[in-house]
């Protein structure tokens, strides 16, 4: 089976990308043929500047491999070192209608949030497309957020292959992992660096500390019983900490005479002990920067022998070759 996913290189990673992309990710390692890539060409539509757009980029390659990626087991590469994925989008482009793109949530969003409404932003699924199919996916797991865009991609796919032959391209399957699919926020929304209320992957122990300490709750007295429905401090601690922790943690919710700042306490404790693994195996990655570049190298020449080959299929068939 032929696993793949990615993620942009648009920023410091966070709790909601490990848990909503990343995990599951490097889990399917041992399920599959992995391919997993860095989307330096989608970060584009929202970052301008090229010195921070490259260190992004190391910095994705980091995490993924202090997350667990194993290179001996999964294929890791940079989207841009791959062209071909820009004829594939070209060629999806002219099956593609206007109405699927106009329809994009993930557009109408960025747009109402400021960013231009520029071409990329516009295709941005013509070419998320393009990076899923070059490579004869079958399984895509994704946050819940892109749902649609994988819906557009079987979508177009489909449309393909109606037009030129069933087996031109190969149709993807999602897989959404639900109970962590959408990571709250310390404001209790969806965490998104778009609203800067994240938790990051990685970092000083008392920048991180002080973050989680920003989580929103009310104004209930110490003394007082806490809400535990809807509860943010409860949804974050509920990611790291096993059933007792969890149960406890409700239970003196329900108490009284815990203050919030005890529980935003245990949230960091639990978090911190979490990701020691990936603090320590970052460490010894950004003192060997050679060898992650070496990894980044050997996906890329795998993805391209791959890419290539799908490509001449779907060339012959639209009548290019």
């Amino acid at each position: 089976m032929r696993i793949l996913t990615g993620l942009q290189p648009s920023g410091k990673l966070h709790i909601g990308n490990y848990f909503g992309a990343m995990q599951p990710a490097v889990h399917l390692q041992d399920q599959g043929d992995a391919f997993y890539f860095i989307a330096d060409y989608h970060a584009m539509t929202s970052m301008t500047d090229a010195d921070t757009l490259r260190a992004n980029i190391q910095d994705l390659a980091i995490d993924f491999l202090a997350c667990g990626l194993d290179p001996d087991k999964a294929t890791i590469f940079r989207q841009s070192d791959i062209p071909e994925v820009n004829e594939l989008a070209w060629i999806l482009s002219t099956v593609c209608p206007m109405g699927l793109l106009e329809r994009a949530h993930s557009y109408k969003d960025k747009v109402a949030k400021g960013l231009d409404a520029n071409h990329a932003l516009f295709a941005y699924p013509t070419l998320m497309a393009a990076d899923i199919l070059l490579y004869d996916a079958e399984l895509v797991p994704v946050g819940k957020d892109q749902k649609q865009h994988l819906e557009m991609t079987r979508d177009l796919a489909g449309k393909i292959n109606d037009r030129f032959g069933d087996n031109t391209l190969t149709i993807p399957e999602v897989q959404i992992k639900e109970n962590t699919a959408v990571v709250p926020g310390l404001d209790g929304q969806k965490m998104s660096k778009s609203y800067h209320n994240t938790i990051p992957l990685t970092g000083g122990k008392k920048a991180i500390r002080k973050a989680i300490m920003r989580i929103v709750t009310d104004s209930t007295p110490v003394e007082d019983p806490k809400p535990t429905e809807g509860s943010t401090v409860i949804a974050l601690y509920k990611l790291f900490a096993d059933e007792s922790q969890l149960q406890q943690m409700i239970d003196d919710h329900e108490a009284g005479g815990f203050g919030y700042g005890d529980f935003k306490q245990r949230v960091f404790d639990v978090y911190w002990e979490h990701f020691a693994h990936v603090r320590e195996k970052r460490e010894e990655l950004e003192n060997n920067l050679d060898y992650v570049n070496q990894v980044i190298a050997r996906g890329a020449e795998k993805a391209r022998a791959e890419s290539t080959k799908v490509l001449d299929r779907v060339r012959k068939a639209v009548g290019l070759r």
